[in-house]
């Protein structure tokens, strides 16, 4: 029998704080999340009260609300780190606390992006069901409608088959229909605008668009015979083959045929007048301005009202703390100010040192990309990753990746994701300077939109070129940068 021996062992470990982990949340989120995140710690936390703690601290305690030129980074405070424990004491004066490192690698190629936020308004579901209350149906039939109208995705498809919406009717509604039922109510819907809506796969949307373009019959015609009995054709370019099994002579028709399909919307969810549930508004966290030639950067601070401690819990706070021979009830209600008055005291330290980090992340990334913040020339985008910037800032790579993930900054010439700016480096063979992928990406795509349609270069053809300006570049990486441009290949660029 083996013998069991027991022994210590002792080891280190690192845990966060509760006040680490709510700056590590605050940092990520952006500023249209923000609004909502302070709403709702001020609903649970009655020590937590928007306004200035004094007016004298308000420029130390709200660097967002100033505009920062570029060229003064020293105006962002650095800060010591926010402190795991705070005593009555810090509640009596102004605190500077920030600055906690993350530990951890940058993000992977699978690192969940938010969504952009969408602002508020008229959706497509608002519209759809406003044109169906103007129909003359049953209040059964208007329920179905409906249930139809739920059914519809993002992009403006019904991908239910309707024996499952049926089933669903019936189960939830305990209204009984039939797929007939279920079919005619649909074409209903597929007449509403946008064009193509409630359509159940692509073939059907674009039919149902191009049955809207009846006054050039002639083109439509055309149009809709290709899409109904030579789709497969037409998805793979063969224009040639389906050209002789219509037997269609004149070229030119046939040529306005095809770009009359090409030219419909396949997500027509995701456009409408009154702003559809595809649309998206982004509210930028950076603003970017050249004032004459001088980058100024300041934070979007609409989002982000001054927090401060409720002075009335913090009176409550001291006269207890000097009450001796507490009661029970004393006890009681002085560790739940305590608890409360220390929430508080976190999360504005948490909003103030987001505040902070976000503004030193940008300043540099401004740094590394002077030149392209000045005019807006993709060609001057220089390579950069997250090590670049978060050695700039003497921050872990993970920090950098919080900051710049699903955040923007508006520019004099466009708003954009601060991933945008971020690139590998590729060498050149001319100059011996590095290149950024971006730049090789966009004069790949400028090659490509210059091309002949009817004989569209190849991968091999466009390395060559490429090389020939100057870029050291293997046709692998032409294939992958063109993929990632969502390009086709030769074939399926070629147009008749």
């Amino acid at each position: 029998m083996a013998s069991q021996k027991l022994g210590l062992h002792q080891s280190l470990s690192q845990k966060l704080s509760p006040q680490q982990i709510q700056f590590i949340k605050l940092l990520q989120i952006p500023t249209t999340e923000l609004s909502s995140r302070v709403e709702e710690e001020l609903e649970i936390n009655p020590a937590l009260e928007e306004g200035r703690e004094d007016p004298a601290q308000d420029q130390n305690d709200n660097p967002e609300q100033d505009e920062k030129p570029f060229d003064d980074p020293s105006e962002v405070a650095e800060g010591e780190g926010i402190d795991d424990k705070i005593n009555i004491e810090d509640y009596l004066r102004d605190s500077d606390q920030a600055g906690y490192k993350l530990q951890g690698d940058g993000p992977s190629a699978d690192e969940d992006d938010r969504e952009i936020p969408v602002v508020s308004g008229t959706t497509i579901n608002d519209l759809l069901i406003q044109q169906l209350s103007f129909l003359p149906l049953s209040e059964k039939r208007l329920a179905i409608g409906m249930q139809l109208i739920g059914s519809i995705d993002n992009d403006g498809y019904i991908r239910r088959d309707l024996f499952s919406i049926a089933n669903d009717l019936a189960f939830s509604q305990n209204i009984e229909t039939t797929e007939e039922e279920l079919e005619d109510i649909l074409d209903m819907i597929q007449q509403f605008d946008p064009p193509g809506i409630a359509a159940r796969n692509l073939q059907e949307c674009l039919i149902l668009q191009l049955d809207r373009k009846r006054g050039n019959y002639e083109v439509a015609s055309i149009a809709i015979q290709i899409v109904e009995d030579h789709f497969e054709d037409f998805t793979k370019k063969h224009y040639e083959k389906i050209e002789k099994k219509l037997g269609v002579e004149d070229h030119v028709l046939m040529k306005e045929a095809i770009s009359m399909i090409t030219h419909l919307n396949p997500k027509p969810g995701e456009v409408s007048d009154g702003g559809g549930s595809g649309s998206q508004f982004i509210t930028p966290d950076f603003i970017l301005v050249n004032n004459s030639g001088k980058l100024e950067l300041s934070l979007n601070g609409q989002n982000a009202p001054e927090l401060k401690v409720n002075r009335t819990y913090r009176n409550m706070l001291e006269h207890l703390a000097k009450t001796t021979n507490r009661t029970r009830q004393e006890k009681e209600a002085l560790g739940f100010i305590k608890q409360k008055l220390d929430s508080a005291q976190w999360f504005i330290d948490a909003i103030r040192q987001r505040q902070q980090t976000l503004l030193k992340t940008m300043n540099a990334i401004v740094g590394f990309q002077y030149d392209y913040f000045l005019e807006g020339d993709e060609s001057k985008l220089k390579p950069m990753i997250l090590k670049d910037v978060a050695s700039t800032i003497e921050m872990d790579i993970s920090t950098v990746s919080r900051v710049t993930n699903s955040k923007f900054v508006q520019t004099d010439f466009g708003t954009f994701p601060l991933k945008y700016f971020f690139s590998e480096g590729i060498a050149s063979t001319t100059d011996g300077e590095d290149h950024s992928s971006r730049e090789v990406k966009s004069i790949l795509k400028e090659i490509i939109d210059r091309e002949d349609k009817e004989k569209p270069l190849s991968d091999e053809k466009l390395e060559e070129m490429l090389i020939a300006r100057g870029y050291q570049i293997a046709r692998r990486t032409v294939a992958k940068y063109r993929e990632q441009l969502n390009i086709p290949v030769a074939r399926l660029r070629k147009e008749i």
